[in-house]
């Protein structure tokens, strides 16, 4: 059993600043690339930005020069800092990654955290 757990959201006025931060935790074997994501009302979820376990990373076009991911792999945490927030950056924000237990990879994620921008 694996979970993902997000933390850090709230709300924010816009050009402000935000951390959020997801822990994988459980019978873990390995985890490749982790991402965050994102889904505001009304649109289809998308990606925000990514991880691969050699710490490459790539950034939606909206957050480039904004966003910046990062890992932790002893701790098996991937934070998300957001600067500069928009209100259209308004949205729950997902975390995913790719995790292999026993003897197979799978796609997990996390239940969300809302992330609100407004004055």
């Amino acid at each position: 059993q694996v979970q993902l757990v997000e933390s850090g959201g709230g709300l924010v006025q816009p050009g402000g600043s935000l951390s959020l931060s997801c822990a994988a935790s459980g019978s873990i074997g390995s985890i490749g690339a982790m991402r965050w994501y994102r889904q505001a009302p009304g649109k289809q979820r998308e990606l925000v930005a990514s991880i691969t376990s050699a710490g490459s990373t790539n950034y939606g076009g909206s957050v480039k020069g904004r966003f910046t991911i990062s890992r932790d792999f002893a701790k098996n945490t991937v934070p998300l800092r957001m600067n500069s927030l928009k209100p259209e950056d308004t949205a729950v924000y997902y975390c995913n990654a790719d995790i292999f237990t026993r003897d197979r990879w799978s796609s997990d994620w996390g239940q969300g955290t809302q992330v609100t921008v407004s004055s």
